[in-house]
């Protein structure tokens, strides 16, 4: 039997509560956001459809089918025998392979732990290929952390490294741009000696600058497999908390957006608390702007009842921030600017090819807190982004573009592109359950039909300049974004991070992290799409849209993975046999790799191991066979993961971040060895004998 490792403390989720007070601002220990009455999936159910004639719906035959285009769902796996597996032996010592694993994550599964180091398997090797700190941009000063100021940050790489891409750099051989966010800052870990009642005024512009996005050009050394930046290159960018924003879309220029600094409502300052992305066919990367809230102040102080309440329901209703940064600049004060936050919780779109480009707030795709946004073309290559929304019992979205990806580089084809997602239609979701309802009873024990699975529509919120939200104007609708939601029923998922489309089947996956307080208290109790109480580990749920048409009114669903510890009966993996998987808690980020195989990344593993990264087969008699390639350093998270032929980069993000740990009294030793200041980092791993992963 497998014997997992004690349980790291109690904070939700198994985070520390330094993450929690740093990252999201204490978000689960507040009141739950949305209090709306919507119905959930279990108030539902017994309307439900059965579940042949959800099948019927998802899985259409016709022309896509004839292609051999997924489009639905077959049996469900555990209904069935389960699909007869070869345990995953045969380790061959140091060939990096092992026999019997789908193609891609055929590796010796690292093990849980909590060393402080990032462990990968036996035959990979690993380099740090930039650090917080480094410098990037001409005349930037080399890392000091004992003399760090703002305007040296604003040319060195940001703190805190959260997604990831890497896009080809034409011309220049062996060379990639690798676009990265910053999330925020743990000034705690950052500067000697902070005082977090009294801040100054340096450590606060220092903050600003660390926060934020990094355009690098990176250099592979073919022979080894390291990847490393390269320092002062022309397209090497760096976009802070005080950088020029442009807001783009239905919503640009609103009455909500204007503030004093900014009359015509259209050009913000700073990106803030920038999570998980995406990359776009066009060659563009999105990055989602999450927490944002706990960066504004007094929000008890606005006198306005209708403008105080929107304010809440994106989690603003208290006093002073944790970072004082009201102090210092009055648009972090909502007493005297209450709109400045409706100019965050945006998607970002930013052209790292051209160094003189503004950096765009895409408001036609909605304001929430923004996990990521990944795009799929339509057959007639129309844009579609998913997109989820980070806090209990909120949302997942898509945007359908009204306009057709104009192929090639041109300079024609890269205007037009710069323009797709600003007009379309914004959705949100509803899934409804097809099981009876006194089969759903929060244990997370499968239904009698094998699964849990339904079907779902996608509620359309706004159109162009056109609210579809009775009671809401468009423009409404798109700043507030979540109340629209409410409006409509959507459904409340256990906060909906990553949500990404498969490049080969079409097939949607979204990471559910968890959701502590599902069925606690007077919370909604659990339903099929989010089955267990008192989550602490999360699932990922599999979409397959109507005729696998991305700009579908309908999809059927069912959950992939429900996760936890599997010698606990109320965790699924796939219908795959659970004694021969690696245990995961916590799914956040997303990716994919060229055979098609799901990777996900941890945050807050609630099993007693470090954070880490897993490959899991979607399809073939090993679908469900979760395999732990990586793990992260004390008190890290596993973000950004990008999977190519032969590399794996990660940004292990707040190494250190332990509750009790300072500067002065670090809790972890990584990347630099003892006596270095700890620095997030992003890790590139490869072959030692230089083959292809997991292959």
């Amino acid at each position: 039997m497998r014997k997992l490792l004690p349980l790291i403390g109690s904070h939700p989720g198994g985070r520390a509560a330094l993450t929690c007070r740093y990252r999201c601002g204490d978000a689960c220990f507040h009141e739950v956001p949305n209090t709306s009455g919507n119905e959930y999936a279990g108030d539902v159910i017994a309307a439900a459809l059965s579940r042949r004639s959800v099948l019927r719906a998802g899985a259409v035959v016709g022309a896509a089918a004839a292609a051999g285009t997924a489009v639905g769902f077959g049996q469900a796996p555990g209904a069935a025998a389960a699909p007869a597996a070869v345990p995953a032996k045969g380790w061959e010592k140091g060939s990096g392979k092992v026999r019997g694993a789908a193609r891609g994550l055929r590796f010796a599964p690292v093990a849980p732990n909590t060393a402080d180091a990032v462990t990968v398997p036996e035959g990979y090797a690993q380099n740090v290929v930039i650090r917080w700190g480094d410098p990037i941009l001409r005349g930037a000063p080399a890392f000091d952390p004992e003399k760090q100021s703002a305007k040296a940050q604003a040319g060195q790489f940001g703190y805190n490294n959260d997604f990831l891409t890497l896009l080809p750099l034409k011309g220049e051989r062996g060379r990639q741009v690798l676009f990265a966010n910053h999330e925020y800052t743990d000034e705690q870990l950052m500067f000697p000696g902070y005082d977090a009642e009294n801040p100054t005024r340096e450590q606060v512009e220092i903050a600003w600058a660390a926060h934020g996005l990094s355009v690098v050009v990176v250099e592979e050394d073919r022979r080894t497999g390291r990847l490393t930046a390269v320092p002062r290159h022309h397209l090497n960018r760096r976009f802070t908390a005080t950088s020029e924003f442009r807001l783009t879309g239905p919503a640009a220029g609103s009455d909500l957006l204007k503030t004093s600094a900014d009359p015509t409502g259209t050009k913000v300052l700073g990106t803030l608390n920038n999570c998980a992305g995406g990359t776009t066919p066009w060659g563009t990367a999105l990055s989602g702007e999450e927490n944002f809230n706990q960066y504004f102040a007094n929000a008890a102080s606005v006198a306005d009842p209708e403008v105080k309440a929107r304010l809440k329901r994106y989690g603003m209703s208290g006093g002073a921030t944790e970072r004082k940064w009201e102090r210092f600049d009055d648009r972090f004060d909502l007493a005297k600017e209450p709109n400045e936050s409706n100019r965050f919780g945006w998607v970002v779109e930013v052209d790292p090819y051209d160094p003189d480009s503004v950096p765009r707030k895409r408001t036609a795709l909605g304001r929430f807190k923004h996990e990521a946004a990944e795009p799929r073309l339509t057959a007639d290559g129309r844009p579609v982004v998913y997109m989820g929304d980070d806090e209990r019992f909120d949302y997942f979205y898509k945007f359908v573009s009204s306009k057709r990806m104009m192929k090639g580089d041109s300079r024609a084809a890269r205007e037009h592109n710069l323009t797709l997602l600003d007009e379309g239609t914004l959705y949100v979701a509803k899934l409804t359950g097809d099981s009876p309802a006194a089969e759903i009873d929060g244990s997370g024990k499968l239904p009698s039909d094998g699964e849990f699975d339904g079907s779902g529509v996608w509620i359309p919120l706004a159109t162009g300049t056109t609210s579809h939200v009775p009671g809401m104007t468009a423009e409404e609708v798109y700043v507030h974004t979540r109340l629209a939601a409410d409006k409509v029923g959507a459904t409340k998922m256990d906060r909906p991070e990553d949500v990404e489309p498969s490049p080969r089947t079409g097939r949607v996956y979204v990471a559910l992290t968890n959701n502590s307080r599902r069925g606690v208290d007077s919370n909604p109790a659990a339903d099929e799409a989010n089955p267990r109480n008192a989550n602490k580990h999360g699932q990922v749920l599999e979409l397959a849209e109507h005729w696998d048409d991305p700009a579908a009114d309908g999809f059927a669903w069912r959950l992939f993975l429900v996760c936890g510890d599997p010698e606990d009966p109320s965790t699924y993996y796939g219908g795959f046999p659970k004694d021969q998987v690696s245990p995961i808690s916590c799914p956040d980020n997303i990716a994919f790799d060229p055979y098609g195989n799901l990777w996900l990344s941890t945050d807050g593993n609630a099993l007693g191991s470090h954070d880490g990264l897993f490959g899991v087969a979607t399809a073939g008699g090993r679908r469900g066979e979760v395999r732990q390639f990586l793990t992260v350093p004390a008190g890290a998270e596993t973000c950004g993961p990008i999977i190519q032929d032969r590399r794996v980069l990660v940004a292990v993000q707040h190494p250190g971040e332990v509750d009790g740990a300072s500067y002065e009294q670090p809790a972890s030793a990584w990347p630099d060895g003892p006596g270095k200041v700890v620095r997030p980092s992003v890790v590139a791993v490869w072959r030692e004998d230089g083959r292809g992963i997991g292959v």
